[in-house]
């Protein structure tokens, strides 16, 4: 039978593969074929030998009914931050296209491996992950595949990761977020994005941008195939999400920041989700939360942890000869880090530290629910064409999810419908640090309550 996976979830793929309908290496050399007439961007290089293999031991052991579990036979792609043994992590710069090849896997891409999943290539992102917006000059920008009226972006910094997911090339595409990079793809392009807290993801052999702040995170088609990536990066089997009734939830909307500057259609659109919740009987409240108005003050005036963290580790490349290959706007945004003082960080790791505690007694054993992005993926040619405009873009695109990196939430960006140009929306939930085994079944919940109409 014809192979498309654009649709298709984990679940399904594992029927097919148990009554036969399908297999993994037909899929595998399906997801390859598709990758390599693929647009430039979206990957950097394709595991063909490796996914091959990789598919034929799956192949063996599905026809012995001896599967791994839930992601065995299941093509992932991984965003050219992580370590291929074999294969160079350019991180998407000029500047390390002929990097050594990685001698061993990343311990993301060993766990996924030992859990039967097949490696199909790495994929594009924004030069060295610093951009909501997925914007890259030296590979390509991969193409928002829901885009009518234009090139509109794909997000960032993940974009060849979620691209390649949407276009039926892989089930599960492996990102890094510090600051939205696996939510706002999602959101841009109608899938399902999941940041777990930081530090509960190994991130031994992943190309670092903060290490404060950076998270490793699946994105797919449903809440139910991110939490199978996750607990199979943590080396477990999980069962099927237990869902709780919707009617026992409690949400909380931040009635500052959030919805600052957010297109009609966004507003439009989250307030439906508003009314379905109350609908349902969960339980609808609005709060301020004072943190989301410190940490934009203190970024206003001490910079960000994560422009400091890399300038550091990108400081003998910006102040040297070949700051002039780098995209402008990735330097513009790491050079900032150069003027800051050690005792800007210092106040920043403060006061974040004081403000996770702040925000975590104030909201309590509630979920916070916003918009991921207040706008649609916006049209590329004016970003390229006006740094500025660029910049704004960029700042306005990471503001919700960057909040919560910085507190250390995480969170589940579901689709909640379109918005401008038909283009998609995302809604966020998050819960505080650690709360990720509670929070994953509640956003499948919300995701199936949204499903209904």
């Amino acid at each position: 039978m014809p192979i498309s996976l654009e649709s298709l979830t984990l679940r399904e793929l594992h029927t097919a593969y148990r009554e036969g309908h399908m297999d993994p290496v037909a899929v595998a050399q399906h997801c390859l074929a598709l990758a390599a007439a693929g647009e430039p961007g979206l990957f950097t290089c394709l595991l063909e030998t490796r996914a091959l293999a990789e598919a034929h031991a799956s192949r063996a052991r599905w026809h012995a009914s001896q599967p791994l579990g839930p992601l065995d036979g299941v093509p992932v792609v991984w965003k050219d931050l992580f370590d291929v043994a074999g294969t160079p992590t350019t991180a998407a710069s000029a500047l390390r296209r002929n990097a050594p090849a990685a001698q061993h896997d990343a311990a993301a891409v060993a766990a996924l491996t030992a859990a039967g999943a097949v490696a199909i290539g790495k994929t594009g992102l924004t030069e060295f992950a610093y951009s909501g917006l997925g914007l890259n000059p030296h590979f390509g920008t991969p193409h928002n595949r829901h885009s009518r009226d234009g090139h509109r972006a794909p997000g960032g910094s993940s974009s060849g990761s979620v691209v390649a997911v949407d276009a039926g090339m892989a089930l599960i595409g492996m990102g890094t977020d510090t600051g939205g990079s696996v939510r706002i793809p999602a959101a841009f392009n109608g899938l399902v994005g999941f940041k777990p807290s930081i530090g509960r993801v190994e991130a031994t052999g992943v190309f670092p941008l903060s290490a404060t702040l950076d998270v490793i995170g699946p994105m797919a088609k449903t809440v139910q195939d991110c939490a199978w990536a996750y607990y199979a990066l943590l080396g477990t089997t999980a069962p099927e999400l237990q869902l709780p009734p919707p009617g026992t939830l409690r949400v909380v909307v931040p009635r500052n920041v959030v919805l600052d500057e957010a297109q009609s259609e966004v507003l439009v659109r989250f307030e439906a989700v508003l009314e379905r919740l109350r609908a349902s009987g969960a339980r609808v409240e609005q709060l301020h939360i004072p943190a989301f108005d410190a940490l934009q003050a203190l970024t206003a005036q001490h910079g960000t942890i994560a422009a400091a963290e890399a300038y550091v580790l990108h400081r003998a490349i910006v102040d040297g000869p070949d700051a002039a290959r780098l995209d402008p706007r990735v330097l513009a945004r790491i050079q900032r880090g150069a003027t800051m003082m050690a005792s800007d960080l210092v106040i920043l790791q403060q006061a974040r530290m004081r403000l996770m505690a702040q925000t975590r007694a104030l909201v309590g054993d509630a979920w916070l629910l916003f918009p991921t992005v207040v706008h649609v993926a916006p049209l590329v040619a004016p970003l390229d064409a006006d740094h500025a405009l660029f910049n704004q873009t960029n700042v306005r695109t990471l503001r919700n999810t960057a909040l919560l990196n910085v507190l250390d939430w995480c969170g589940v960006s579901l689709p909640m419908g379109y918005g401008e140009a038909d283009m998609p929306l995302g809604v966020l939930i998050s819960g505080p640090s650690g709360t990720e085994d509670a929070l994953l079944p509640v956003a499948a919940a919300l995701e199936q309550l949204l499903a209904q109409g």
